[in-house]
C-alpha cells in the first residue's frame, strides 16, 4: 500500500510540473502574439505616414508646376530688356508673388511664415516620427540678390553653403534642404535624449558625442544569467540629412565569452536600422532570451 501511495504522489507531482510548464509556455506564446500585433500596428502606421507624405509631395509638385509658366515668361521678358529698371521691378514683383505661393505650399510641409514689408519671415518646424521637436526662423530680404537678414539656425548647420548653392536659383530647394538638415539634427538629438531618459539603467555613464550628434559613443550592459556583459557602441551618421547612422561598431571586452562577440555583431547590424530608443526597447525586451540562449 505504501509503495502505491508513493507512486501516486510521484505521478501527481509530475503532473503539477507539466501543468506549470504548460502555463509558462502559454504565457510566452501570449507575449509573442502581443509583440507581433504591435509590429503589425507599427507597420500599418508607417504605411499611412508614407501615404500622407506622398500626398504632400504631390501637392507641392502641383503648386510648383503652376509657377513654372509665370517664371519662364518673366525670364523671357528679362532677356529682352535686361539691365533696365522695368525688368528689375518685374523680377521683384515675381519674387513677391512667388513668396506668397511658397507660404501657401509650405504650410502643408512643416514650413510656415508671413510676408513682411521687405521680404518674408519663415518658420521651419521639426518633428521625429510624429513628435514635434522645435522650430527655427529665417528672416529673408527679398531683393536682388535675396539676403538672409536674421535666423535662429544653429551654427553647425551648413546654412551658408546651402544658401550659396540654392537660395538665388531655387528657393524651394533651399528651404527643403535646410528643413532636411534641421529635422535630421533634431531627430538624432531626440533619440539620444530618449535613450538617456528611458534606458539609463542599461547605460554606463552619459552618451558622448559632438554638437551635431553625428558622432556618438556610449557604453551599455546586457545581462546574461547572473552576469552583466558590457558593450561599447560607436555610431557614425555619414548622411547629414538622416536620423539613422550609416555605420555602427559594437565591441565587447577582450576577456568576454565568445558568445558576447556574436551579440556585439548582431547589435552592430541592428543600430543602422531603427531609432536608438526602439533598438534598446528590443534589446531589453529580449534580455531573458539572450541570457538563456546566447550568453
Amino acid at each position: 500500500m505504501g509503495e502505491a501511495a508513493d507512486a501516486r504522489e510521484d505521478i501527481f507531482s509530475h503532473l503539477e510540473e507539466l501543468e506549470a510548464g504548460a502555463h509558462k509556455v502559454a504565457l510566452k506564446r501570449g507575449a509573442a502574439r502581443t509583440r507581433q500585433e504591435d509590429v503589425a500596428w507599427m507597420k500599418a502606421r508607417v504605411q499611412e505616414l508614407r501615404r500622407q507624405r506622398d500626398e504632400l509631395r504631390a501637392k507641392v509638385n502641383m503648386c510648383r508646376s503652376l509657377h513654372v509658366g509665370s517664371k519662364e515668361a518673366i525670364q523671357s521678358d528679362l532677356q529682352t530688356s535686361q539691365g533696365t529698371k522695368a525688368s528689375r521691378q518685374a523680377l521683384l514683383e515675381w519674387k513677391i508673388e512667388n513668396a506668397k505661393g511658397l507660404l501657401q505650399v509650405f504650410r502643408l510641409t512643416g514650413l510656415s511664415g508671413k510676408l513682411t514689408k521687405r521680404g518674408a519671415c519663415l518658420c521651419i518646424s521639426t518633428a521625429f516620427e510624429g513628435t514635434y521637436l522645435g522650430a527655427y526662423y529665417l528672416d529673408l530680404l527679398i531683393q536682388q540678390p535675396i539676403q538672409i537678414q536674421r535666423h535662429s539656425v544653429p551654427s553647425f548647420i551648413p546654412l551658408e553653403q546651402i544658401a550659396r548653392e540654392h537660395l538665388q536659383t531655387d528657393i524651394r530647394r533651399f528651404l527643403s534642404m535646410l528643413s532636411e538638415h534641421l529635422n535630421a539634427y533634431d531627430g538624432r538629438k531626440f533619440q539620444v535624449d530618449q535613450l538617456q531618459e528611458r534606458f539609463s539603467a542599461f547605460l554606463e555613464g552619459d552618451v558622448r558625442g559632438n554638437s551635431l550628434y553625428n558622432l556618438l559613443e556610449f557604453n551599455y550592459g546586457v545581462r546574461g544569467g547572473s552576469r552583466t556583459f558590457p558593450f561599447t557602441a560607436r555610431l557614425t551618421y555619414g548622411d547629414p540629412v538622416s536620423a539613422l547612422p550609416t555605420e555602427a561598431t559594437v565591441v565587447c571586452k577582450e576577456d568576454a565569452p565568445s558568445s558576447s562577440a556574436e551579440v556585439a555583431a548582431a547589435h552592430s547590424a541592428l543600430f543602422p536600422t531603427k531609432p536608438l530608443h526602439e533598438i534598446f526597447s528590443a534589446i531589453t525586451a529580449s534580455t531573458e532570451t539572450l541570457s538563456n540562449s546566447v550568453l
